[in-house]
């Protein structure tokens, strides 16, 4: 469905666009960046408004999310476009094409939200919800407004300007935001963005709400330990209790380098940990996710295939009384 968009002025005969940092400069009848945002007789019009492209209820876990009300379900649901072109991106069917979609209201997808049985909440995903923006408002907000105890969360790249970041947050309880890599140059050549912004966004939504991180390591791209380092100082910086997640690889879309290496993810994580007190892997089978208390390494949440077995009540070890930023 077509629906004005937000977050733009007329400049001479064009449109500029600044709900994400690309600040595109549409002409008329073209398209920013992102493929759903266009101007249409000197007006924004974004044409993903409703569209609804992929939904599911998946655990939590998938997002991954492992320290946000752990071992519950989440209605995921995703449209189609992205302001990002990354190569490797496992979504690319419904981020970088225009695939099959329904139209619904967001009122009703709010009220199937709150009323789906064993549901904690909503995961906007699958394609940029950054993109998707009047619609994750709208929805987000009736949530709020009408049921506040339902969980909102964006699985998101992180580009997106402050002024409507800040606009959205009072809706939002989470958040898993890809830090692609710690480099400009990456960002630029592989992803078509760049690594500022994103930095800024974790920065102004670990004050705000849940976040969770995640990063794929690529083959030979940004997998070293260095850049892993870097990644891990920066979130320590921050918070050192941000669950930090360093995704295996495998060739997709366009990129057909070699799948990462274990025992690369294994010592990426070993480094991570030295900085940050949770660091999971992703992709890679038979690992032991589980979250340990920092301090007495008592066992807090038992992660299987994506299923989790909580075992604390509170925000504190049961042993040892440290304090464990999750979210229950």
């Amino acid at each position: 469905m077509e629906k004005k968009a937000m977050f733009y002025e007329i400049k001479g005969e064009k449109i500029h666009c600044f709900l994400c940092p690309h600040n595109c400069h549409i002409g008329e009848n073209q398209f920013g960046l992102c493929g759903v945002r266009t101007n249409k007789d000197m007006e924004l019009k974004t044409i993903n408004y409703g569209e609804i492209a992929s939904a599911n209820q998946d655990p939590i876990e998938k997002k991954p999310l492992f320290h946000f009300k752990p071992g519950t379900l989440i209605l995921s649901v995703g449209s189609f476009g992205c302001n990002f072109a990354c190569g490797f991106c496992q979504n690319y069917s419904i981020s970088q094409e225009r695939p099959k979609s329904e139209f619904v209201e967001p009122k009703k997808l709010a009220d199937t939200t709150a009323n789906l049985d064993n549901n904690t909440g909503i995961a906007f995903t699958y394609n940029e919800p950054t993109i998707w923006y009047e619609y994750v408002y709208d929805v987000a907000k009736d949530l709020k407004e009408n049921y506040e105890d339902i969980k909102v969360v964006l699985v998101t790249d992180g580009y997106i300007t402050k002024e409507a970041l800040e606009k959205l947050m009072p809706y939002v309880d989470a958040m898993n935001i890809d830090l692609k890599g710690f480099s400009e140059e990456y960002y630029k050549k592989i992803c078509r963005g760049s690594l500022k912004p994103v930095m800024e966004t974790i920065e102004y939504a670990a004050k705000h709400c849940h976040v969770e991180i995640t990063t794929l390591l690529v083959s030979s791209l940004n997998d070293s330990l260095e850049e892993v380092e870097e990644i891990s100082k920066f979130l320590a910086q921050i918070n050192k209790n941000i669950p930090l997640h360093l995704s295996r690889y495998f060739p997709t879309y366009k990129m057909n380098l070699p799948a990462t290496e274990i025992n690369t993810i294994l010592e990426a994580q070993k480094r991570a940990q030295e900085h940050l007190n949770y660091v999971f892997v992703g992709n890679v089978p038979n690992m032991d996710n589980s979250t340990y208390c920092p301090k007495c390494k008592e066992l807090l949440i038992d992660r299987q295939n994506m299923m989790a077995q909580v075992y604390i009540t509170d925000t504190e070890c049961p042993t040892c009384g440290y304090e464990i930023e999750v979210v229950l």
